[in-house]
């Protein structure tokens, strides 16, 4: 797995995150094969994949660790599934990778 799951895309970044709901506490797993060669961000939820729960926590929790507004991160497609593509407004691939993958 060396390539990354995200990719520039104007004023922002689009990313492939893989949820986990129901998980003990919300938290960054990694990043995980979704196969085809490609990657995705793995994030486990607290919240329940219920009347839209995981996605309201999955954007508040993106959000909060980015230090970003709530309407700076957007789900782009896959909003009833594992997998999906998210968007983030005034942030940009380096910016996420400092904070994902810190040097040092």
């Amino acid at each position: 797995m060396s390539q990354l799951p995200w990719t520039s895309e104007g004023d922002g970044v689009r990313v492939a995150v893989r949820v986990t709901p129901r998980a003990k506490r919300s938290a960054f797993a990694g990043l995980v094969d979704t196969g085809d060669g490609r990657v995705a961000l793995a994030v486990k939820l607290a919240a329940p994949p219920v009347d839209g729960a995981a996605n309201e926590a999955l954007v508040a929790f993106l959000a909060e660790h980015f230090g970003l507004s709530r309407s700076s991160v957007s789900i782009l497609s896959g909003e009833k599934a594992r997998l999906k593509i998210v968007r983030f407004a005034g942030l940009s691939a380096e910016a996420l990778s400092n904070r994902l993958m810190p040097k040092g």
